[in-house]
């Protein structure tokens, strides 16, 4: 009696529970609490939604403008060549609607990823609750909602394209399930299925990259199709047609969308898109988008012809087991047609997507894996026992997990993707073998023990692993690096441009409203300076101003090294954080290596190199605001330099390349390169230096810009003006020759944004660009 009366409370509050108007609050509220919690953080995560929110601030004052000159100094940057404008816009407009609330521009920014990652979970519950159940819809989306490889892209704080593809995948998934369950007129039913087409078109107003939502939905018609084909449910043979039709009109509101607010990689205003159209044999008419024509010409038409075949098949095949053969010899053609052009496929994106030392493009190994999904990870491989009895909702998931989980195991970066694929598949899986065992047991406490092990224990699990890790995420920009980069805004010229390394130069462009040499990507030339190889004087041809390094940048020595292209073992640099302070004497450590400081008036400093206790050839001390080279107490007996650094708790030990590095010599010494200032330091974390030059400031006077020359030795200045749009339309050189200052012709045809060059005959001097409206609202103020 016991045993029962359990079993019926819990069917009674599992049943609560899963009912629709219920589910949907429990998940809303599960999905936005997880997602909610890097709001306790005063900064963002990571480094690119710092240049998002730096542009829809700007956007915010100034209106939609393209050419942005805080970015990709010294040249600016046009933001059509970047992400569409829906990117930016959809914040903006959160923030409109909040903002009588009281809702700042920075947490409205924060709070948007999360609206629409909470809206994708509860469009998942109605997919599935459509196609499968109540109990299959509450699991698939509740793993989805703690999902850590969803929330990392779709929580407060981390702001990136992608959960916007992903959103509307599954409005279009959400009306497909409608669609194909719905008892409404037939005519009716199939034009619901325009709604995945106008989903993959209107993605392409918010992400560069949103591509691959044709091919899931493509991936979704054909497999619908397939299922339909073999299952004998010859009448849902339509509804893949359909989906498949839906796309037509999807290609060219993509391309009518990118004309309007940008294209997406491949578009023909997009370098990446000409080289690729050139590498394809592609050419441009009406669709302006390499990736639009060839999906529209190749793989939506054969898609199409193929489900005909199947639709006219079907008509005079109805014996199951020849249609099997003919969708297997079907599959081996599609194989066929994958294999033949994979190969000039693959070699046209390895030539224009090279492999970049960044973790996003990294393949997937299992440790991310893991992290991304936890037990869900494996427990999709549950779906399986689906195909024991298959139905035609399981062959449509079936098309998604065939390209979205694939892509997971790319590239880390779409292991986004990919959770929506693995939460769908173990929500189901889940459910299934819950029936599937319970109905091998007669014993009601048994099949209350593996509901509550598969329907409770497990998603618990990976709810406590989603949260876990969620909680484990700390923002990398800091006080030390605000207030530098703060610093920097307020004591520099509007034109001027900074050197740092490219991971924090979307933080130069929010915080010190200043344009970073690189950011948003590796560069090499950056990373050569670092080491040493790249002149100062050549600094100078781009118009850098200030220079950055920091601890953060040390921590990146490897990819420092990747990036320039040079030999790792050729340097040798060790990061070691302070252990023990016994009296006056200092422990440093970190795995074989180890260094002993005791300081007095000569310093006595040991380093253990795997065992081997050495001398340093050189040591440094940095403490309070000094940083000296001190004395030892013993000569050097290795090739060793150290940097001890007590206001942070850290040494650093190095050979002589690493030592000579400019990022060394800048960072862990008073012995600075001719032409280095420093002007900022927070004590061994961040130091800013001002790369002394024939330099150009550009400020207002009496209505009108001037461009003042410092150390004027320069001969000429070219002036070249833009229109908003990147269109050239002034190009003049004037003599400057004994000159401290420029004036800005006030006719320029039209010009909204300069970019100068100053010059001593042939020799660059100094480069720059700036909006003519911001020097002189600058002004003003």
């Amino acid at each position: 009696m016991g045993d029962g009366r359990l079993s019926k409370t819990l069917l009674s509050l599992s049943d609560r529970i899963l009912r629709p108007r219920y589910a949907v609050i429990i998940l809303t509220i599960l999905a936005a609490s997880i997602r909610l919690l890097p709001m306790r953080f005063k900064y963002l995560l990571g480094y690119d939604p710092y240049f998002h929110l730096a542009y829809t601030r700007y956007a915010l004052t100034h209106g939609w403008i393209n050419f942005f000159p805080y970015a990709l100094g010294p040249w600016g940057f046009q933001i059509k060549l970047f992400h569409p404008l829906g990117l930016w816009m959809t914040p903006a407009y959160v923030y409109k609607l909040l903002h009588p609330l009281g809702v700042s521009l920075f947490n409205a920014f924060r709070l948007t990823p999360v609206i629409f990652g909470v809206l994708t979970v509860i469009l998942v519950y109605l997919t599935v609750l459509r196609t499968y159940g109540r109990r299959e819809a509450f699991l698939a989306a509740f793993l989805l909602a703690v999902s850590f490889g969803h929330v990392f892209r779709s929580m407060a704080g981390y702001y990136r394209g992608d959960n916007y593809m992903l959103f509307w995948y599954t409005v279009g998934l959400a009306a497909i399930a409608f669609a194909l369950t719905c008892r409404c007129n037939r005519y009716l039913r199939l034009a619901i299925y325009i709604i995945p087409g106008l989903s993959a078109g209107f993605a392409s107003a918010f992400w560069q990259a949103y591509y691959p939502i044709f091919a899931f939905f493509l991936a979704n018609s054909l497999l619908l199709t397939l299922g339909a084909f073999l299952l004998e449910k010859d009448e849902k043979i339509l509804d893949g047609l359909a989906i498949s039709l839906s796309l037509v009109p999807g290609v060219f509101l993509a391309n009518w969308i990118g004309g309007r607010l940008g294209y997406g990689m491949t578009g023909e205003t997009r370098g990446l898109g000409r080289n690729l159209a050139k590498e394809l044999g592609v050419h441009f008419g009406v669709l302006k988008d390499v990736f639009l024509i060839v999906f529209l010409k190749y793989a939506l038409t054969l898609s199409i012809l193929a489900i005909l075949a199947l639709i006219l098949i079907a008509r005079f095949v109805k014996d199951r087991r020849i249609r099997w053969v003919v969708a297997s010899v079907g599959v081996i053609v599609a194989l066929v047609l994958t294999f033949r052009y994979y190969g000039i496929v693959n070699d046209a994106l390895n030539t224009l997507f090279p492999v970049a030392p960044i973790g996003e493009t990294q393949r997937t190994n299992w440790t991310n894996w893991w992290e991304a999904y936890g037990v869900s990870g494996v427990l999709f491989l549950l779906f399986a026992l689906r195909f024991r009895r298959p139905s035609t909702s399981d062959f449509l998931i079936l098309g998604t997990a065939l390209v979205l989980i694939p892509m997971a195991l790319v590239w880390t970066r779409f292991l986004f993707i990919g959770s929506l694929a693995v939460a769908l598949l173990a929500g189901i899986g889940l459910v299934d073998t819950f029936d599937f065992s319970a109905g091998k047991v007669n014993v009601a406490w048994k099949r209350a023990a593996i509901a509550v092990l598969l329907l409770l224990l497990l998603p618990s699990v990976s709810a406590y692993q989603g949260f876990s890790s969620t909680l484990a995420v700390h923002p990398f920009v800091d006080d030390h690096w605000a207030d530098a980069l703060t610093y920097l805004g307020e004591h520099s010229n509007i034109n001027d441009v900074v050197l740092t390394w490219w991971d924090h130069g979307h933080w130069v462009t929010y915080f010190s409203n200043r344009a970073p040499v690189a950011q948003g990507g590796p560069n090499r030339w950056v990373a050569r300076y670092y080491l040493g190889l790249i002149p100062s004087k050549n600094l100078m041809n781009l118009g850098v101003d200030y220079v950055i390094v920091s601890y953060d940048t040390l921590t990146e020595f490897e990819a420092v090294l990747k990036t320039a292209g040079m030999n790792g073992r050729d340097y040798a640099l060790v990061i070691l954080p302070l252990r023990s302070a016994y009296g006056d004497i200092f422990v440093f450590s970190s795995g074989p290596y180890s260094l002993m400081a005791a300081p007095g008036k000569t310093w006595d400093v040991k380093v253990s190199l795997r065992g081997q206790v050495v001398i340093p050839a050189v040591v440094f001390v940095e403490s309070g605001k000094t940083l000296t080279r001190v004395v030892l107490s013993s000569p050097p007996t290795a090739p060793v330099y150290a940097y001890i650094n007590l206001n942070y708790g850290y040494a650093v030990i190095m050979n002589r390349n690493a030592f000579d590095t400019a990022l060394a010599k800048l960072m862990f010494t008073n012995e600075y390169p001719p032409y280095y200032h420093l002007i900022y330091s927070d004590g061994g974390l961040i130091k800013i230096f001002r790369f002394e030059h024939p330099n150009v400031a550009v400020t207002a006077e009496n209505g009108s810009v001037v461009l003042k020359f410092t150390n004027a030795t320069g001969t000429g200045v070219g002036i070249y003006g833009f229109l908003d749009n990147g269109t050239l339309v002034y190009r003049k050189w004037f003599n400057v020759k004994g000159k401290d200052e420029f004036i800005l012709p006030e006719n320029l045809n039209g010009s909204v944004v300069v970019r100068y060059i100053y010059s001593e005959g042939k020799t660059v001097l100094d480069r720059g660009v700036f909006r003519i409206g911001d020097v002189l609202d600058h002004s003003r103020r």
